[in-house]
């Protein structure tokens, strides 16, 4: 899976096998990556629902902007009433994702480790924890690529247009993304951060993109080395 998405961010497209061979050869040297584990029951369980969860967000946020677009009061009742159901819905999957989580001594640990990074929900732990189960197990290097986070070049202070974002999970990407813009609002030390990096590459929205990698390698580190944000 993992050699997928590091095809994908190579933007490497043919079918060969001497090109798979190689680009296998390149991704070992670059992420020596671990051993694949046998996918868990729960995990795959946390991923169904948080994929549910998801499509149900967006499918509010589609009925949200459509409310705000009608004037016709049958359609915003109806809309409304759509609404309600989903945010029901939604807030169910979540306590039954908690609860998955609450049941497992390991998750529940690390759901804790998480929450106390800055910018990170409840919530947006939870979907992390669903999505993203190589967590604490990969290098920063490894995690961004598996996430399509490229990094920084803070030798050059400019971000790569190109390669910020390539393959990888995008729903991953899109929770980091609204931890970041938490974290800029909320803390001292990525807000500082993001406005060096704003101001350097003259792109804010590369900026929240650099802190949004910045908050997956803490969250790699705190659920590898077992210790709180500080």
């Amino acid at each position: 899976a993992h050699t997928h998405h590091y095809a994908k961010s190579t933007r490497r497209r043919a079918k060969t096998d001497p090109l798979d061979a190689r680009m296998l050869s390149d991704y070992g040297r670059r992420y020596q990556p671990e051993a694949e584990p046998a996918p868990r029951e729960e995990v795959e369980q946390l991923q169904s629902l948080a994929g549910h969860r998801d499509q149900l967000v967006e499918m509010r946020a589609t009925l949200k902007k459509q409310l705000a677009e009608t004037f016709n009061e049958i359609v915003i009742t109806s809309l409304k009433d759509l609404i309600a159901d989903l945010d029901t819905r939604i807030k169910a999957l979540e306590s039954r994702i908690a609860e998955v989580i609450r049941q497992n001594q390991d998750a529940a640990r690390d759901h804790a480790l998480m929450v106390s990074v800055p910018g990170v929900s409840k919530v947006g732990a939870l979907s992390l924890l669903a999505l993203l189960p190589e967590l604490g197990k990969r290098s920063p290097k490894a995690i961004a690529a598996l996430v399509g986070l490229a990094p920084f070049d803070n030798k050059s202070g400019k971000l790569n247009r190109r390669s910020q974002i390539q393959g990888g999970r995008s729903r991953v990407r899109r929770a980091l993304y609204m931890a970041a813009l938490t974290a800029i609002r909320t803390c001292d030390r990525f807000k500082s951060f993001y406005a060096a990096l704003a101001a350097r590459s003259g792109s804010k929205k590369l900026a929240i993109i650099a802190v949004a990698r910045k908050l997956l390698v803490v969250l790699n580190a705190i659920i590898r080395d077992k210790t709180a944000f500080a």
